[in-house]
């Protein structure tokens, strides 16, 4: 299981990358995510949907009610274009960390 500190901080830029490929609600991302992250990654709807109005309110998403297949209204959201942009920033930043600790954990340093 990845840590509660890891997870709080990776939720915005994979909801963002989730919301990318196309319009998803709560439950559906939350599944995504598990399902990509083999398990590891769980989220709970009281930790989710507080990210989402923040990133509703910060205008990188959209939220809008749609009829879902059983005929219940459900809130989906989608990527803005400031969304988009600021999911580049987030890719180039987690992308430093990875690349940063792939080379301390492949050095020698990081053994001893």
């Amino acid at each position: 299981m990845v840590s509660r500190e890891l997870i709080a901080a990776s939720t915005r830029p994979l909801v963002l990358a989730v919301l990318a490929k196309g319009e998803n609600y709560g439950y559906a991302i939350i599944q995504q995510v598990r399902e990509l992250s083999g398990g590891d990654l769980e989220w709970s709807e009281g930790m989710l949907y507080p990210v989402l109005h923040r990133l509703e309110q910060e205008k990188l998403i959209v939220g809008f009610w749609k009829e879902a297949e059983n005929g219940r209204q459900r809130r989906y959201y989608r990527t803005s274009a400031a969304g988009k942009k600021a999911l580049e920033k987030e890719r180039i930043q987690w992308q430093t960390v990875h690349s940063t600790l792939t080379a301390l954990w492949e050095s020698k340093l990081c053994l001893t």
